[in-house]
């Protein structure tokens, strides 16, 4: 397995149990690899299922059926059905998740928030102090705002700070759900710069964007999610 990731015949439903258990296909049988030092775009109109893929690889949904193969630390773990202690450990050190919502612990820091998961790893404190810095420096957080919790921050700004701690370290396998959504030019080409980035030190991407000049700037590949009863709708 050369890749860092492997989905074979992917599927993932949904029951509407207030709707009379209507069911709900919104992944079928999805078949795609991911190598180190490539951005892979998903592509596809709203409702093709893309955030809904991004959540299940990332193992917040259980597929209903297929397989999701990750290198993680020399070992080939299948993510369907993997024990909570092997997928967190997943999240620890392999794969990263820049969602479009900040979520962090009331009254911490921007500054601990950003450092937490190079300090999870074990990495110096001084390092990761100056490594927190210099990204919220590139992504226009003023400095006055370090020691403040980001709860109090405008959605641009918390949107920033999650990109800063998911660039803190370096990831086998990165996952961008819409990563300059909230953003103005200036920091949208800060987050391409950090993608650019990544790709050359050997990360995996697979990204989600509706604005094509970030899906043109950050793709090497594109896989086309949208099914075949909505294509002309799109």
């Amino acid at each position: 397995m050369n890749s860092i990731m492997e989905v074979r015949d992917l599927a993932k439903t949904f029951t509407m149990h207030q709707q009379q258990g209507a069911v709900l296909n919104v992944l079928r049988d999805l078949s795609f690899d991911i190598v180190p030092g490539e951005c892979l775009v998903l592509h596809g109109c709203s409702g093709a299922g893309k955030s809904t893929l991004l959540r299940t690889l990332y193992g917040n949904y259980l597929p209903a059926s297929g397989s999701i193969r990750i290198r993680h630390d020399g070992q080939i773990i299948e993510m369907a059905g993997a024990e909570p202690r092997q997928v967190l450990d997943i999240r620890r050190r392999t794969m990263g998740y820049v969602s479009q919502f900040l979520r962090v612990i009331p009254r911490v820091s921007c500054l601990n928030v950003v450092m937490e998961p190079a300090l999870q790893r074990g990495v110096a404190r001084e390092y990761a102090h100056e490594r927190a810095q210099e990204l919220l420096q590139r992504l226009g957080i003023p400095e006055r705002l370090w020691l403040l919790a980001p709860g109090t921050f405008s959605g641009g700004e918390q949107q920033r700070v999650n990109i800063a701690r998911s660039f803190m370290v370096s990831w086998p396998l990165l996952l961008l759900d819409e990563p300059t959504a909230s953003l103005d030019d200036a920091n949208s080409a800060v987050v391409l710069e950090l993608v650019a980035e990544a790709k050359a030190e050997g990360t995996a991407l697979l990204a989600i964007s509706h604005d094509q000049t970030t899906r043109d700037a950050m793709a090497d590949r594109y896989l086309d999610m949208t099914p075949k009863e909505l294509a002309n709708a799109c």
